[in-house]
């Protein structure tokens, strides 16, 4: 071989190697620079989950697929849903590549990912449901019957809020997957998507991917400074403080209703709001085959005995 062809068989396998550097081949993962000393590998897993410590885990689609959203909503596109061809699981996918890169279906283990997906979905579906005693396939088949609140029994409209003013002529009644409710809500979580809610709430309504983004932007930010968001409590990045221990507020799912729902469900012992919402997330935890076992103790699972983290001073508080 010639000289001058040697150079140039070798400097086309030098541009190989640097083609297969910059795309990267390994199970469709983009490679990053080696990362300084004491930080954190960053991965990309495809649209899903980019430029992220957690996206070297698992994606939610890699262990959450299709007909297990069906199983989990099966009667969602029942003839008597009041949401029919709405939500999908496209949806849910598509809202979740927001939040999966700051955890979300994405931290610890691959059963820790699969019982937060389940712990989430559970909230969901139990917010969502038409389902009642005696209703084919059970009542909790039915998550995701609705997108809004039915036959609501006032405007929602906070006037001595001058942060987010209602906007004239428009209701701030319950929609989406975990229901929005008061312009300040709408105000806060439009802020947060840069979606303009307080002028325009319905949007939540026709909009499946929007819905699911406030909500997953919901289970993952705190309500205040210096508190866990429900996603915190769940995955254990929350610490009880002696305070907390003395409030009887303890990391798992029984503390993320906490989060959410404050006083309103929790401190009231066994109530059946708060049963509901257990139901749907152990319900879930056995269809997609991670199985009720794994949820934890009664006192883990509940706050029937827990204080608020933020104790309500009027019904509107809730969201």
């Amino acid at each position: 071989m010639g000289s001058q062809q040697q150079a140039t068989v070798t400097a086309t396998m030098a541009a190989v190697v640097v083609l297969m550097v910059l795309c990267g081949s390994v199970n469709g993962e983009s490679p990053s620079p080696s990362p300084a000393k004491g930080k954190n590998k960053v991965c990309t897993k495809g649209w899903e989950c980019k430029n992220s410590v957690y996206c070297c885990n698992q994606t939610i689609s890699d262990f959450f697929q299709t007909y297990q959203f069906e199983d989990l909503f099966a009667k969602r596109n029942s003839p008597v849903a009041h949401a029919v061809g709405f939500w999908d699981y496209h949806s849910f996918i598509t809202a979740s590549a927001l939040y999966q890169p700051h955890g979300f279906g994405t931290t610890g283990g691959k059963l820790m990912q699969m019982k937060e997906v389940a712990a989430f979905l559970g909230h969901v579906g139990s917010k969502t449901s038409c389902g009642y005693g005696v209703a084919t396939g059970g009542p909790l088949a039915w998550g995701l019957c609705y997108n809004h609140e039915m036959s609501p029994s006032q405007s929602y409209c906070d006037s001595t809020d001058y942060v987010y003013p209602c906007t004239p002529g428009v209701e701030y009644y319950g929609r989406g997957a975990l229901p929005i409710y008061w312009n300040y809500n709408y105000g806060t979580i439009g802020e947060a998507l840069k979606v303009d809610l307080l002028s325009h709430p319905e949007y939540i309504e026709n909009n499946a991917t929007l819905a699911f983004q406030a909500a997953i932007w919901r289970w993952m930010t705190p309500m205040k400074k210096k508190q866990p968001s429900a996603h915190d409590v769940f995955v254990g990045n929350w610490k009880p403080t002696k305070n907390d221990t003395l409030a009887k507020r303890v990391p798992g799912f029984g503390s993320t209703i906490n989060v959410l729902y404050g006083d309103l469900v929790c401190g009231q012992g066994d109530e059946d709001s708060m049963n509901n919402i257990i139901s749907h997330y152990l319900y879930y935890l056995d269809l997609m085959g991670v199985g009720r076992e794994q949820a934890g103790p009664h006192e883990v699972l509940s706050c029937a005995e827990q204080e608020a983290f933020n104790p309500s001073s009027s019904p509107a508080s809730a969201s």
